[in-house]
């Protein structure tokens, strides 16, 4: 049994220990918060340990989940690969490229397991939808939220843009030949709603937009690609697929007939709608870091992808700054 201790335990952090408490394979040890009214709540309302310090709960630990504000990621990180502690960090993995670059490097050196929360890897949908997969060519993506003052301390873009950029970076395999976006801020000091296109190296082109001031939420990506059209819904957990297959091939059970002009024949339209397993996608995301520690795998989210993730989030701000720029 691994022994694990949790680093922050606001609003997220309680959903963590919540989880950590139904994975046998877990044995929470506590938490720590420098919040001591949070803290003291959370001990009560759970029952679980609550520690003086980060450094007193590190020493206590195998595992270290750290669940609190971005801006301190890199020092609780820090502090928990240079004493040989598996970490889970939440997204996005931390402030700035050059602390990402230098955690890949402890990591490395520590020959410990990283793995970074981009839960939206763990959607019921986006799973159920990863078999139908197929070199997609087009992708458009919709996040949309209301309004909510937590997260507004950084722009849309790392709040909630970087969820899609993970995404669609786990899908097209290739290297990324142009971005351009734009964004404006307007409850905030960064910017609120955003757009970015990403040109990939393969032709591959992948159309975002992330807000955090829309009057209703939506998390909705679309794939194209040969022959098919897949339709995820983040929020509801739902997966559409169609697909243009021969006459009598269909994988759906329903289908139909498309006459593609003279001389091209006919074709079938098939609708399908995969089965889509109900799961708590933050309790997956955390039992696969427990596999991964547990049978010597590769974390199924990698401090690399956290990094990539990263990589582009930034070219999408300095875009956006440099649009900004030109306009003034």
């Amino acid at each position: 049994m691994l022994k694990i201790g949790v680093l922050g335990a606001g609003h997220l952090g309680k959903i963590h220990i919540k989880c950590i408490k139904e994975i046998p394979e877990f044995n929470l040890c506590g938490f720590f918060d420098p919040d001591m009214g949070i803290a003291h709540k959370v001990e009560q309302e759970f029952g679980v340990n609550k520690f003086a310090s980060l450094d007193e709960l590190v020493d206590a630990v195998d595992v270290v989940d750290i669940v609190t504000p971005t801006i301190s990621h890199f020092d609780c990180a820090s502090k928990s690969l240079l004493k040989s502690r598996h970490v889970f960090i939440e997204k996005p993995v931390v402030t700035t490229l050059e602390q990402a670059r230098e955690l890949i490097k402890i990591a490395s050196e520590t020959r410990v397991k990283v793995q970074v929360g981009h839960v939206e890897r763990f959607n019921p949908a986006f799973l159920a939808a990863e078999p139908f997969f197929a070199g997609p060519m087009f992708i458009e993506g919709h996040r949309l939220s209301q309004f909510n003052p937590r997260g507004t301390d950084v722009p849309v873009i790392l709040d909630l843009m970087i969820h899609d950029i993970d995404i669609i970076l786990s899908v097209v395999k290739s290297g990324i030949r142009n971005i351009s976006a734009s964004g404006v801020a307007v409850v905030s000091d960064t910017p609120d709603i955003a757009n970015a296109r990403i040109e990939f190296e393969n032709g591959c082109v992948a159309n975002l937009t992330a807000s955090r001031i829309s009057i209703k939420n939506m998390r909705k990506s679309r794939f194209f690609q040969r022959d098919a059209y897949i339709s995820i819904d983040f929020l509801k957990k739902e997966l559409e697929v169609i697909r243009i297959e021969e006459p009598g091939k269909t994988s759906s059970g329903f289908g139909m007939p498309l006459d593609l002009g003279p001389g091209k024949g006919i074709r079938q339209i098939s609708f399908i709608k995969p089965e889509v397993k109900p799961n708590n996608a933050i309790k997956t995301e955390l039992e696969s870091f427990c596999s991964a520690i547990t049978n010597n795998t590769v974390p199924p989210v990698t401090i690399e992808d956290g990094y990539h993730a990263l990589e582009v989030a930034y070219m999408i701000i300095d875009e956006i700054n440099h649009s900004v720029k030109r306009l003034i």
